[in-house]
């Protein structure tokens, strides 16, 4: 599973010129899913989203978490994050996990989201073409991937 993770004042996903989802200050969850992910790659993910020490303390330090603060997450499926470049000019997505597979854990992710108390979790709707708008806060962005802490 990889997530590319933003710190946000404020984020929407637009699906046909409707929003349906929106937060305000918190975490853009950039999410994909591979065929090897399972229930319990999610659950660590969201373990460390949730916990993730990247909202500043008084002095600006990276001290609060996602938790802490009382932020939001939205969470928006991204089967492109597992595009493979290397070869020719057209990117290959091989390494995403087939969408059977992907949409439930990309469900799973936000209702484990709200699980570990997060006040207001949104996603985006899985398959569609969507437009994302974001106001990056610092900017922080992050690239989290569960294959680095499992070494499978």
């Amino acid at each position: 599973m990889r997530a590319v993770v933003q710190r946000v004042i404020e984020a929407k996903v637009t699906v046909d010129g409707s929003v349906v989802g929106s937060i305000d200050k918190g975490l853009l969850i950039l999410l994909g899913v591979a065929d090897d992910d399972d229930p319990q790659t999610v659950n660590l993910m969201a373990e460390k989203l949730v916990h993730l020490r990247i909202f500043p303390d008084d002095d600006g330090r990276f001290n609060h978490s996602l938790l802490e603060i009382g932020g939001s997450a939205l969470v928006v499926s991204q089967f492109t994050l597992f595009a493979d470049t290397r070869k020719g000019r057209r990117p290959s997505f091989s390494g995403a996990g087939h969408p059977d597979h992907a949409a439930p854990l990309v469900d799973a992710m936000v209702l484990a989201l709200k699980d570990l108390q997060v006040v207001h979790v949104a996603s985006g709707r899985f398959g569609a073409a969507m437009q994302v708008s974001l106001t990056n806060d610092g900017p922080v962005t992050l690239v989290l991937d569960t294959s680095e802490w499992l070494r499978r």
